[in-house]
């Protein structure tokens, strides 16, 4: 897990048990970098042209099955015979990838805030922006009833209202949000995101930040609580400033091509389906139709046969992975495989924020004994 330094703090309870080891992903971080720019020490991004100039010998080899190899060069390196892995969202498709191709060198595999192994790179879009209208909808009822003098309004649908005049004013005239950046209209639907990532907690500052942008024009307090990727892939890759290895490893894993005529009818579906993030997010269709090399599949390998148990935690109001692809993570990895653990929180991911989810995959780490099925951990959406 390539954010584990910055992270440390809420896994030390493990530290007595495990020696803990951060990686960083094929062509994230430290690794050989994905240059996409407009030149080969450019780290912006330039389209797949770009890419396949400067890293093109690169670009086959970074998707997350390869990712998984190295993960199992690094367990023999190790010198473990097992596995002991903690994936939150995009890890978790790197974890379960790994089971299905080392079943048997699977130790204690946890796979938290899961992505969807059913769901392609366009039903993962429609299934994302539904997910996060539902928690901004949440928030703006709560906002209506607990917050005095709530931007939004009284519910959710004069906040999609207000939402959709805020946005049509940052497309004619951005926002400074600092640093010499600018917030327009799609940088407003990912910031919004990045906060409701939070789950609850993340509400009043939320409330803060839109208030501060639609008096006082002052974009700095919500662009600072975004996470700053840009893409509404995130669920999809891991969490890096380069969207360069977004998208290099999410077109290396997705065989989606699609044609200008499925790009139109999926980005009208996408944009039908929320109307404060559709907009934003139906850019997400172009993302590989025009990508240099084929991808591996629709929809990855995940069944695992033969391995140890794994945990699959995931939380009911996730509003980048959906709390469906949990459940159908757990089924996917196969019977006696996946074991589910609902967590009725709001957010994306809910170790260390909700206890009885960290109580019970502590325990899982500790001694390899999962929940009995149909465990929920309640929370702040109980």
């Amino acid at each position: 897990m390539s954010g584990l330094p910055e992270l440390l703090d809420q896994y030390k309870p493990l530290l007595d048990r495990y020696d803990l080891v951060s990686f960083d992903p094929r062509g994230v971080g430290a690794t050989i970098p994905v240059r996409c720019g407009k030149t080969a020490d450019d780290t912006g991004y330039d389209g797949a042209g770009a890419c396949a100039e400067h890293s093109g010998a690169l670009l086959p080899y970074v998707g997350t099955s390869h990712t998984a190899r190295d993960l199992d060069l690094m367990r023999y390196l190790l010198g473990d015979e097992r596995l002991h892995y903690f994936g939150v969202s995009y890890g978790t498709a790197l974890g379960a990838v790994y089971a299905h191709l080392y079943p048997s060198h699977v130790g204690r595999l946890v796979l938290e805030a899961s992505v969807d192994p059913t769901e392609d790179l366009d039903e993962e879009q429609v299934s994302q922006v539904k997910a996060v209208q539902a928690a901004f909808d949440r928030f703006a009822a709560h906002c209506a009833a607990r917050i005095r003098r709530c931007p939004t309004g009284d519910g959710p649908e004069e906040a999609a209202r207000r939402m959709a005049r805020l946005a049509d004013r940052l497309e004619k005239k951005p926002a400074p949000a600092g640093g010499g950046r600018d917030l327009d209209a799609n940088g407003l639907a990912y910031a919004v995101s990045d906060h409701l990532d939070l789950g609850a907690d993340g509400w009043s500052p939320l409330a803060k930040a839109l208030t501060a942008l639609i008096d006082r024009n002052d974009g700095r307090p919500l662009s600072k609580g975004a996470h700053g990727t840009g893409s509404a892939d995130r669920a999809a890759t891991p969490r890096d400033s380069s969207r360069a290895a977004q998208t290099a490893i999410t077109c290396a894993d997705s065989s989606l091509r699609p044609g200008f005529e499925r790009l139109d009818r999926d980005g009208a579906r996408i944009k039908a389906a929320s109307p404060v993030f559709g907009a934003a997010w139906s850019s997400g269709v172009y993302l590989c139709y025009d990508w240099p090399f084929d991808g591996e599949r629709a929809t990855p390998q995940v069944n695992a046969d033969g391995a140890a148990p794994v945990l699959v935690v995931g939380g009911t109001g996730d509003p980048t992975t959906p709390y469906p692809g949990a459940r159908h993570m757990a089924r996917a990895l196969g019977d006696g495989v996946g074991v589910l653990l609902t967590a009725e929180e709001e957010g994306h991911g809910t170790y260390p924020q909700n206890r009885c989810v960290t109580e019970t995959v502590d325990q899982y780490l500790r001694t390899g004994r999962t929940p009995a099925p149909g465990t929920v951990c309640r929370g702040s959406m109980s």
